[in-house]
């Protein structure tokens, strides 16, 4: 008979929202067990083969006014939040390089109407700064004469994702978590079987919680898969210093420089579940503008070539949503800003948690700037209170 342990949280899956989520509560005192279908490694999860770009300004020109406002929260606390893990993560914030070519140029009104029609006009003030020709060569010496024009988003980054990964999950251990590995497809229900009793669950998993995000009516729409696909290279010879965009009408492509020459390379987002491998086709456009962008990618090592499915909701926003009689919290929809968004969004879910845990969870046990629009909605009120938010003891909305 397995031997039952109890703890406050029990968390299930171990990707970025999961990991995130983890070291924050085991820092402020819960005991929290981290339960991962797979291995320690993350390969399963999204967050592993992301380019992991931190550019709230760019993303705005595909992007909603919500997603650019948790990344700009979101960065803020990377920033604050790196510091403070014991392993050194690779870190910078040198703007983001948007260039085009020649023959391309009509695509970058279309990237500046839509950034200054979504993104805070402070930002756009601050941020957005027209290069010409030597401009581009100064930012970027590795790209001197091969463009005429550009534009530097002044202040955006990038993280190590891989790096990033394992420092969270090693300080969270470092502080008592307890983490089963290799658990298989499980749920909330299946946690006694594993020995583990919890105060609450806080469900991270990503597409493999399909199921608990299904429903038939407007108020909890369910989950899909948008398949994407990312190259790393090793190409020593580019000496690029910061993420790159090359604007194009069908193959752009964003280009995130890493330690020690290497590259990730991405750009399609295709609406399927299929995760086979990548195809000749979508292989051979990312290296191809990757070529035109620099030509010594042309001599670059492939070292993986990655697809992931990244959960989606059908209006692309993350969400938070709380079952208050179960004691489940559930955070998805990340979509393809994962690593932009989700120190915000977390950070959410866990004051969520932490009000569960306190037997409070009214709208004032969760701070005002924690309330991001429409995020937080219970699941066991009707249709027109859950499209609003999280419900508080007075019978209001937690917003």
């Amino acid at each position: 008979m397995t031997a039952v342990q109890s703890f406050d949280v029990a968390i299930l899956g171990a990707g970025l929202a999961g990991r995130l989520s983890a070291w924050q509560l085991v820092r402020a005192g819960a005991r929290v067990a981290l339960i991962e279908r797979g291995g320690p490694d993350g390969s399963g999860s999204a967050a592993h083969v992301a380019a992991a770009m931190l550019a709230p300004l760019a993303e705005s020109a595909i992007a909603e006014r919500r997603i650019v406002d948790l990344g700009i929260a979101s960065v803020d606390l990377w920033r604050s939040w790196l510091q403070e893990l014991p392993e050194r993560v690779f870190f910078q914030e040198d703007g983001t390089l948007v260039v085009w070519h020649a023959r391309d140029r009509a695509e970058v009104s279309l990237f500046t109407s839509r950034m200054r029609a979504v993104a805070p006009p402070e930002l756009v003030l601050d941020r957005l700064r027209p290069l010409d020709g030597n401009g581009v060569g100064q930012v970027e010496p590795a790209l001197a004469g091969r463009f005429t024009q550009g534009l530097l988003l002044q202040g955006e980054g990038q993280l190590d994702n891989r790096g990033a990964l394992r420092a969270l999950l090693a300080c969270a251990i470092e502080h008592g978590m307890h983490c089963v590995w290799e658990a298989g497809e499980i749920d909330a229900d299946a946690l006694p079987a594993l020995g583990i009793r919890a105060g609450v669950v806080l469900d991270c998993r990503g597409l493999g919680a399909r199921a608990a995000w299904t429903d038939a009516t407007e108020a909890l729409p369910g989950l899909r898969g948008l398949r994407g696909e990312v190259v790393r290279v090793h190409a020593p010879d580019v000496k690029l210093q910061r993420p790159v965009r090359l604007l194009h009408p069908r193959y752009p492509i964003y280009i995130a420089p890493k330690p020690n020459d290497l590259y990730v390379i991405g750009a399609t987002e295709i609406e399927s579940e299929d995760e086979s491998p990548m195809s000749v086709r979508s292989a051979l456009e990312l290296l191809s503008a990757a070529h035109s962008l620099h030509p010594a990618f042309g001599e670059a090592r492939v070292l993986e070539l990655n697809v992931q499915r990244r959960p989606t909701r059908p209006d692309h926003l993350p969400a938070i949503r709380v079952d208050q009689p179960s004691r489940v919290v559930r955070v998805n929809g990340l979509y393809r800003h994962g690593w932009l968004i989700a120190p915000a969004v977390t950070e959410a879910a866990c004051q969520v948690v932490r009000a569960l845990l306190d037997g409070d969870p009214a709208a004032h046990a969760v701070p005002s700037s924690l309330r991001w629009p429409g995020m937080i909605a219970s699941v066991h009120e009707p249709a027109s209170l859950a499209r609003g938010g999280f419900p508080d003891a007075g019978g209001g909305l937690l917003h």
